[in-house]
């Protein structure tokens, strides 16, 4: 049992370093990284993903990815190269990474599979809470298979 002078000497709060094990903090325990990571994430996503599109609204989301990635712009917070820095990226291998692999995708050389984006978003989904895909209203199974 502890004296009441001990306890007058603990420390009220803990700081995110003692929390952590190492007492590393990477790009996930903070905020801001993890917004920085996720505008990162969807710029490579959208980059992958459109790279070989033939339909206008792709080619146009592939050239503004695509700008983003080859900007060397650092006046603004979530330009490719400060976004980059702040989550310890070193910016020219990940930017010729994804040049070398467009080039590849647009050669013909690597095999045509759809990105598949690797984490589940919490976010955005397609289905409404009951489960129900959206777009299908209130329409019974019977109903849709009439209207189809």
């Amino acid at each position: 049992m502890q004296s009441n002078a001990a306890l007058a000497f603990e420390p009220e709060a803990i700081l995110p370093a003692q929390l952590l094990g190492n007492g590393r903090m990477d790009a996930s325990s903070m905020p801001e990284k993890r917004l920085l990571l996720a505008v990162l994430e969807e710029a490579v996503v959208t980059f992958q993903r459109y790279v070989t599109s033939s339909r206008r609204r792709g080619q146009r989301l592939f050239r503004e990815a695509e700008e983003w990635i080859v900007s060397d712009d650092v006046s603004w917070p979530c330009s490719f190269r400060n976004v980059c820095d702040v989550l310890g990226f070193d910016v020219e291998y990940l930017r010729e990474g994804l040049l070398r692999w467009r080039d590849r995708q647009r050669s013909g050389l690597a095999p045509q599979t759809p990105y598949r984006h690797p984490f589940r978003r919490l976010s955005g989904s397609r289905t409404r809470a009951i489960g129900r895909p959206i777009g299908l209203g209130e329409r019974s199974g019977r109903e849709r298979t009439l209207h189809a």
